[in-house]
């Protein structure tokens, strides 16, 4: 059995925003992994409404502190949904080419350190959008604009020969994962809805060869 510390770095998606359980995707996911056996040290960077170019000046620094040179430490990168959120009165947060530049940046870097994986961004509820915050603040988030993402994001990944995980195009349309995004905010999911991300990634191949060999 390997040891492993993985730091997850992204965004609500990521740290679990709308999950009463506090888990997220990685929370239920290293749960699961380490009822099998396994020996895993998670550490969730996720924070709310980042986007990539929020990311890109502060993983580092974080993933530094959490794995040190003598540890087995891992990356794993969730992000892009703020990226294409349309703000009102401002516009697109960031456009789809400084998010793939952005991207590019992170994980280049991540790749030259620590063995890393990405995790594509995932589907709205196109007919609960805007979403509004409490100051008055909207966010228009757009299906059509995240699969365009999805694509650049998994193009650019196997540029870089880094394991790309595309869950768009397996929880667009899928019943279960809006019923959950409904019974939340249109954008985020409930424990259930974090529940099956964890259980995609636990199956993606690149992630078993980390635990398994």
């Amino acid at each position: 059995m390997v040891a492993l510390r993985i730091c997850f770095v992204g965004d609500s998606i990521t740290v679990g925003s709308g999950d009463a359980g506090f888990l997220g995707w990685p929370g239920h996911l290293c749960v699961a992994e380490t009822a099998r056996g396994h020996d895993i040290t998670l550490y969730n960077n996720g924070v709310r409404g980042d986007t990539s170019a929020m990311i890109r000046p502060r993983w580092r620094a974080e993933c530094d502190v959490r794995l040190p040179d003598h540890v087995n430490g891992r990356l794993v990168f969730s992000f892009g949904v703020n990226d294409i959120a349309e703000e009102s009165s401002v516009g697109i947060r960031v456009p789809v080419a400084t998010s793939v530049a952005n991207a590019s940046a992170i994980l280049s870097e991540a790749r030259d350190w620590r063995p890393t994986l990405m995790i594509g961004p995932t589907p709205v509820i196109a007919d609960m959008q805007p979403y509004i915050f409490p100051n008055g603040i909207a966010y228009n988030f757009n299906n059509a604009r995240i699969a365009e993402l999805n694509q650049r994001y998994g193009e650019l990944s196997a540029e870089l020969e880094i394991p790309y995980l595309d869950i768009f195009s397996t929880l667009d349309g899928n019943a279960a994962w809006e019923a959950s995004q409904r019974s939340c905010d249109g954008v985020h999911v409930l424990g259930d809805g974090y529940a099956m991300v964890a259980a995609l990634v636990a199956e993606w191949p690149a992630w078993r060869a980390w635990l398994d060999t």
